[in-house]
């Protein structure tokens, strides 16, 4: 099992730098791209690209004009985002060598829709784990296409 996303495995983050270019707007982060497609307005897109840090990405992301349809979507942006993001061949060898472990993103700020959080607060609560499952997902697809299955 992998449960924190920094270090060897801080590739697995959002918040890992590579860049992503999605209808002509280049982002620095999957955290980026994920926050900007929130909205529908471009302006807006334009604006959390240009964040100097993911943190402020995701800051910027909680202000925008929501699109109507993001609690119907966000998984599967997130998994084009995913996807997008380990197209970088490097990237998708990385992934690739954390072989059939589960992947876990362990946090401790709360959050337990996409991660699992370990603090004392929510140590009873099992997180959703959707980025971790959302990884390996993407780690499958990779795996297909090479034919590695």
């Amino acid at each position: 099992m992998i449960d924190c996303f920094d270090g060897h495995w801080a590739f697995l983050s959002n918040f890992y730098w590579n860049e992503i270019e999605f209808e002509g707007i280049t982002y620095p982060t999957n955290e980026h791209f994920f926050q900007a497609m929130k909205t529908l307005d471009i302006n807006e897109r334009r604006a959390i690209a240009n964040c100097l840090t993911p943190g402020q990405a995701k800051r910027m992301g909680r202000r925008v004009a929501l699109r109507p349809d993001w609690e119907d979507v966000k998984e599967s942006v997130m998994l084009e985002g995913l996807c997008l993001k380990f197209a970088d061949e490097q990237l998708a060898d990385w992934l690739l060598e954390t072989g059939d472990e589960e992947l876990i993103e362990g946090t401790t700020w709360h959050d337990n829709e996409w991660g699992n959080c370990s603090c004392p607060k929510c140590a009873h609560i099992e997180g959703k784990n959707k980025l971790g499952r959302l990884l390996m997902i993407v780690r499958d697809m990779i795996k297909d296409e090479r034919g590695l299955v």
